[in-house]
């Protein structure tokens, strides 16, 4: 089982920036994919943006050239660097592990973004 713990939520006016933490603990795999989702009100859990063990980042075409993933594979821990946000990135953002067919997911993180 493999349990991940987000930090950095909160509430930012537009223009501003915010970082998001997720810690992985338990029975890692090394090889794995991590990244961040969120579902905003009234919608559908969407990609924000994911990023292998190896590098290799993916980002959904809303955030790109604003939001920015990144890991540390020794600590387990991956981060989103949200700058320029909008008020239509207002959402719980939700931190993933991936490998093969294991999926997990954080408890979520609210974040809200002012006009």
């Amino acid at each position: 089982h493999v349990q991940l713990v987000e930090s950095g939520g909160g509430l930012v006016q537009a223009g501003g920036s915010l970082r998001l933490s997720c810690a992985a603990s338990g029975a890692i795999i090394p090889i794995n994919v991590m990244g961040w989702y969120r579902q905003g009100p009234g919608k559908q859990r969407e990609l924000v943006a994911t990023q292998t063990s190896r590098s290799s980042t993916n980002y959904a075409d809303s955030v790109k050239g604003r939001f920015t993933i990144s890991r540390d594979n020794r600590r387990n821990t991956v981060y989103l660097q949200m700058d320029s946000l909008k008020p239509e990135d207002t959402a719980v953002y939700y931190c993933n592990y991936r490998y093969r067919d294991l999926n997990y997911w954080g408890q979520g993180t609210q974040v809200t973004v002012s006009s």
